[in-house]
């Protein structure tokens, strides 16, 4: 076993810059283009952006397909993945016992959770959708990284090799031909001519 060496918390770090879009021009450009709201104060639009962004990512989390964003623009949804070949260092009990200490993700049998976005899914395309993204919020990784472990099969299993396109769409359809076949056994009567 290696010996670990403390990361120095002195040292300066990088920090991206942080951007922030619920800005005094957004809610003006709202309510120029939605007068009837022009009554809601930003203390409420923010809430309610608020309230359907947990909405959104706690029904990421619960259906395994994941969601399709309001007007076309992408899908969300969590990634089954392999580990990386890099070594998962654990920070927190490498610096306790002194020794470096990997994480091997015991409980889901080595397999990362990934959070995927996706603009090539949708029916429709979209001009510059390769200029569209996607960054989690704290709170969606965290909620995760905790329900993860407790039903990591049911998500969709990716292949770094391949794109995400191809390998989402494969899983959507595996999953509706089975759900359509069990629906046809379940409605099945051989004695109906």
């Amino acid at each position: 076993m290696d010996n670990f060496k403390t990361p120095d918390l002195n040292k300066p770090r990088f920090r991206p810059e942080a951007y922030n879009l619920l800005n005094q021009e957004l809610f003006k450009n709202f309510r120029k283009k939605y007068p009837k709201y022009k009554d809601l104060q930003d203390k409420d639009l923010r809430r309610i952006i608020k309230a359907f962004n947990i909405k959104l990512y706690e029904t990421v989390i619960d259906y395994r397909d994941g969601v399709k964003l309001p007007d076309n623009i992408g899908w969300i949804f969590i990634g089954t993945c392999k580990t990386s070949k890099k070594e998962n260092i654990d920070y927190a009990k490498s610096k306790k016992y002194g020794v470096r200490v990997t994480n091997k993700n015991w409980e889901t049998d080595g397999k990362l959770a990934k959070i995927f976005y996706t603009s090539y899914a949708p029916k429709y395309k979209m001009r510059n959708r390769e200029f569209w993204g996607f960054v989690a919020c704290r709170d969606f990784k965290r909620l995760v990284a905790k329900i993860y472990p407790e039903n990591w099969p049911m998500y969709v299993k990716i292949d770094p090799t391949r794109k995400i396109k191809e390998e989402y769409s494969k899983a959507t359809y595996k999953e509706t031909v089975k759900r359509r076949t069990e629906q046809q056994l379940k409605d099945y009567n051989e004695f109906d001519i």
